[in-house]
């Protein structure tokens, strides 16, 4: 039967009246207070520990996002490890639950092509993702305004919003997992339990496995230090398979501006630099744009598998 139309005639329905659910069920309420409850806890710790330094570090509200105080570990550290779950908990029965409910047939009776339908769920779950970050930011903005007594500069905010853009990319890659999960298994129990299995092994394990990889795949020769050298460059790239580390090294650029590289750094490479000096934020933009590259790509080859593979099932329950 020959389509007439966009495919995607119909998508921004979808994806307004899912970010709509999403905005009033209970389980996104837990998992954003519970985000809330540990930004503000590790917020406050940052605070404490930063007011020494007013009037004389130029990026205080970047210190407010990293500064660690034991027990609490910094606010980005928690994102990176809670962002997930969020985006977990808003796709792993995306498409599985219409299955579930009975529902997917009625929907697909309607004038809506497939596309339409996956592109709305991931687009109304984006939505829902960037809504909470943005909130978060300016809370986070706001409690550094009013403790610290002083306005971000310029280039914080633009750091600041290029935190917002990889924390998006970062979450619409867990979201684009949860997605193919709830396409791949017809119960939202088994999709959700496959991805927080993989969560768990990108998140905890993976700084484990990409050595013993890398160990196994360059070994190193005593007798010569180039081997070595190889055997860290294939321990980095494996190690940059995980969303988790892609991520990590983006906020590091991000907000600490005097991190100057990423990879690899020998002495002839640092000749004339002036170490500890602060790059301007084109120059830390530059630092992160493989690491951003990367998870904008992951996010697209995700989505597009599940794609296919919903294109593919028999939606007749």
């Amino acid at each position: 039967m020959r389509r007439e139309g966009s495919p995607f005639t119909g998508a921004s329905t979808v994806a307004l009246k899912e970010a709509a659910d999403h905005m009033t069920s209970a389980r996104l309420h837990l998992v954003v207070l519970l985000v809330i409850l540990t930004a503000a806890g590790s917020i406050y710790g940052a605070i404490g520990q930063i007011k020494a330094n007013v009037g004389e570090d130029p990026f205080l509200f970047l210190r407010l996002l990293t500064t660690a105080r034991a027990p609490l570990p910094s606010f980005v550290a928690f994102l990176g490890f809670l962002l997930p779950l969020v985006a977990i908990a808003l796709g792993f029965d995306a498409v599985n639950g219409e299955y579930s409910r009975r529902t997917m047939s009625r929907i697909l009776s309607q004038p809506i092509y497939r596309d339409a339908l996956l592109a709305g769920k991931f687009l109304g779950g984006l939505i829902v993702i960037g809504i909470c970050l943005v909130t978060l930011w300016l809370l986070v903005t706001g409690m550094g305004i009013l403790t610290l007594g002083l306005p971000p500069s310029g280039e914080e905010i633009l750091r600041g919003i290029a935190f917002l853009v990889a924390s998006l990319a970062y979450a619409g890659v867990w979201l684009a997992v949860a997605v193919l999960f709830s396409t791949l298994f017809r119960s939202p129990a088994t999709s959700a339990l496959a991805a927080l299995t993989l969560w768990l092994v990108l998140t905890l394990f993976w700084g484990m496995i990409g050595p013993l990889a890398a160990s196994i795949l360059a070994p190193v020769n005593p007798f010569d230090p180039a081997t070595m050298v190889h055997q860290l460059e294939v321990s980095q790239a494996i190690g940059r398979i995980s969303p988790n580390t892609l991520y990590g090294e983006a906020m590091q650029a991000l907000l600490d501006p005097a991190t100057r590289s990423l990879g690899l750094v020998f002495m002839s490479q640092l000749e004339g630099a002036v170490m500890g000096a602060p790059l301007p934020f084109g120059q830390s933009a530059l630092l992160i744009w493989p690491q951003l590259s990367g998870l904008i790509a992951a996010m697209v080859l995700v989505y597009t598998i599940a794609y296919v593979a919903f294109q593919r099932q028999e939606v007749r329950a």
